[in-house]
């Protein structure tokens, strides 16, 4: 026999608040990944020697070697932030049951 007034089946799914921190966290990671993007490619473009492209920012070999590292450092740590952001926010929010009774037979 069943018994159903005890029973709440909002508690087997607990939902958590999404924060607008997590959300700041990714848009931050996101700006990261553009600026580091960006950045690389000027590098980039000024170390293979296309002065058509950049004829208004005439850089030395130094300074674009520069630009080439500041650009993957950003664009590594955006990429790594908005992972963890995204991990975050995507928790098992899943059922609150042993993994014994969520098995399929």
């Amino acid at each position: 026999m069943k018994r159903t007034d005890g029973f709440d089946a909002r508690r087997l799914r607990p939902r958590q608040q999404r924060s607008w921190g997590s959300r700041l966290g990714a848009a931050l990671g996101l700006l990261l990944i553009i600026f580091g993007v960006l950045l690389t490619g000027s590098g980039a473009a000024s170390l293979l020697g296309n002065e058509g492209a950049f004829a208004s920012i005439a850089l030395d070999r130094e300074a674009a070697i520069t630009l080439l590292a500041l650009g993957l450092v950003l664009l590594i740590l955006g990429m790594l932030t908005r992972r963890r952001v995204h991990r975050r926010l995507r928790e098992p929010g899943g059922l609150s049951m042993s993994p014994r009774l969520k098995k399929k037979r």
